[in-house]
């Protein structure tokens, strides 16, 4: 997980730094500094935050030619909805 997906992944979920300190259990302070670029965490916090992230709904997506990136889990059960779907109100899940 990079710094730049840790940021991604708190905004997807709307998950301000001290709730995922505390879900962690890594000081706030390390969140910010290694989501700054100013510190690299030891591997078990980075392993924490990663584990909290993904736990809340998070999928780290790896380099695959345009990047690394970050993405919400689908809930089960739940519909990607298709361009075909957004023109026809019918096809939603009611």
């Amino acid at each position: 997980m990079t710094p730049a997906q840790c940021r991604a992944a708190r905004a997807l979920l709307a998950l301000p730094r001290p709730e995922l300190a505390k879900a962690a259990v890594v000081p706030v302070t390390k969140i910010a500094d290694y989501e700054a670029g100013i510190l690299q965490l030891r591997p078990e916090d980075l392993g924490a935050v990663q584990a909290a992230l993904e736990s809340a709904g998070v999928v780290f997506v790896e380099e695959n030619g345009h990047g690394p990136g970050v993405r919400l889990r689908k809930a089960a059960g739940q519909s990607i909805p298709t361009i075909e779907d957004e023109a026809d109100p019918t096809s939603r899940d009611q």
